[in-house]
């Protein structure tokens, strides 16, 4: 199977998935929020796919195979186990929501997730741009150079920053405050994968430990 036919496979499971997650919670199709929130996700995440495509397979390959089963140590399989169902939690409270009505969320602070939403996917395809390592599981390749220009002089890794954003963004976009609960947790165990993913690069990258030395934050300027 050609990589067109898979990415184009991979593309129709993950909108049924994502579709099914907020439409047999909310039990209605009636919910513009989660619509509109679909529609954020193929364009800012899925369409500069085709741009990855054309111009860097390579990438867009490694972007596609994430999570848990695909990680090659334990104790990232734990982690990103968290991290989806953190997410998954994340959506299906937020539909719930809409459905029982828990939350009263202003159409701008909706409209300001879906913002939110985009800005952080935005970051993570441009870091792929930047990267061409840049992949959904922790690794290093061989003969992987290490980046340090771009996005990554502000911040060691920008594509956490990104999915940060997109995480608190989700919920705002879907009209609810209840679902920014299971942020919280998804914030720690990113946080978790990013000290085991540190502690590798640190032994496996040439030139990562200086790095660290010249980009002293992690994720969000200023705090970590």
């Amino acid at each position: 199977m050609k990589i067109t036919p898979k990415i184009v496979l991979a593309e129709i499971v993950w909108l049924v998935m994502f579709g099914l997650m907020l439409f047999l919670p909310s039990w209605t199709f009636d919910y513009w929020q989660a619509w509109v929130l679909l529609a954020v996700f193929t364009l800012s995440a899925r369409l500069p796919g085709i741009y990855l495509l054309r111009t860097n397979p390579g990438a867009l390959q490694r972007r596609m195979r994430g999570g848990p089963r695909a990680e090659t140590r334990m104790v990232q399989k734990v982690v990103m186990g968290g991290v989806w169902s953190s997410l998954v939690a994340m959506v299906v409270i937020s539909a719930l929501d809409h459905r029982f009505g828990w939350s009263s969320v202003p159409t701008a602070i909706c409209v300001g997730g879906d913002v939110l939403v985009a800005v952080g996917l935005g970051v993570v395809m441009v870091v792929v741009m930047q990267n061409s390592y840049a992949a959904a599981t922790v690794q290093v390749e061989s003969g992987q150079k290490l980046v340090s220009t771009g996005l990554y002089r502000v911040v060691r890794h920008p594509m956490y920053a990104g999915n940060v954003v997109t995480m608190v963004g989700i919920p705002l976009a879907l009209g609810s405050y209840w679902g920014l609960v299971f942020v919280i947790p998804g914030l720690l165990v990113l946080a978790a994968r990013i000290r085991d993913e540190e502690k590798l690069l640190r032994d496996e990258l040439a030139g990562y430990r200086a790095y660290t030395q010249r980009v002293r934050y992690r994720v969000l300027p200023r705090l970590w």
